[in-house]
């Protein structure tokens, strides 16, 4: 049987990092390509026997072929730290690799978990990322700083797997929103050299979650599919406006309040004797 590597991106995900690893144990390599972690991820991976290798970051696209880079086996299955292989897409995974392969590359579906519930719409069942089983070699990420996309470099056509892996993308909302920011500010990078607005953006947004909530159905999946295209509204209409912001580059909120001028010492006198005439004028009229 042909040997495989199974990497994992990780930054600072100790609360996730374990039950990615222990999903892919049975792989004859795992790669733990960590970008700086703060928390104890590198600690836990190695533990659970990965190898950890530290990758600075500069974009997923450009992370994903430095991690590449870095297995052994002649097949790379991609997983990331809140994504589990489950017993069936490994159980595939073997038997296409005992065999010849008839693809060089394959697609794997996703089934996601959020907001206690499985998302059955919203475009999240099944759905796919980059081709997540592939020989070392077939194929390379662009250098997209987020949703990259990737290149084939075979004439082989693509195959799919049948069965679905995990993908738990959000413990909480608190966590949605913060990928939102951290997302929406990396594609801003997609958009170098366009021109926005803030009613482009603000029209973008609109878009993306008509296109969530109606066209892909995430109204079948109650407050849930309402959120995830919420979701999509946020992180389009900040990217567009975060651009919009790189273009008028706003001057910087002033260091200090602002002061009115202070009277000169014959200015103050003069004010005081005026005062006094005034309370005197006022005196006598009473």
């Amino acid at each position: 049987m042909q040997k495989i590597s199974a990497y994992i991106l990780a930054f600072n995900e100790a609360e996730k990092i374990a039950d990615a690893v222990s999903s892919v144990l049975w792989a004859d390599e795992i790669v733990v390509a960590d970008s700086g972690s703060t928390d104890r991820t590198a600690e836990i991976a190695q533990s659970l026997g990965a190898r950890v290798v530290q990758l600075p970051f500069y974009g997923f696209g450009d992370l994903r072929n430095r991690a590449i880079a870095e297995c052994r086996c002649d097949w790379i299955f991609s997983l990331d730290s809140d994504e589990r292989c489950t017993a069936e897409v490994r159980d595939e995974i073997l038997a296409v690799l005992s065999s010849s392969p008839a693809h060089d590359a394959y697609l794997v579906p996703r089934r996601n978990y959020m907001m206690g519930r499985w998302i059955k719409g919203s475009g999240w069942y099944p759905n796919f990322r980059q081709p997540q089983l592939f020989r070392k070699g077939a194929m390379r990420y662009d250098d997209g700083p987020v949703h990259e996309g990737y290149e084939l470099l075979t004439q082989r056509p693509l195959g799919q797997l049948q069965s679905a892996i995990w993908q738990l993308p959000f413990r909480n909302l608190e966590e949605l929103i913060n990928k939102m920011n951290r997302y929406s500010s990396l594609g801003v990078r997609k958009l170098s050299g366009k021109r926005s607005s803030m009613g482009s953006a603000l029209g973008h947004g609109i878009w993306a979650f008509v296109k969530h909530y109606l066209f892909k159905h995430g109204y079948r999946d109650g407050w849930a599919g309402f959120v995830i295209a919420l979701g999509n509204f946020e992180g389009t209409f900040y990217r567009y406006a975060k651009r919009y912001e790189e273009m008028k580059a706003w001057p910087p909120p002033p260091s200090a309040p602002l002061q009115r001028p202070s009277l000169s010492p014959a200015t103050s006198a003069g004010a005081g004797i005026a005062a006094a005439g005034r309370e005197s004028s006022t005196s006598t009229k009473a």
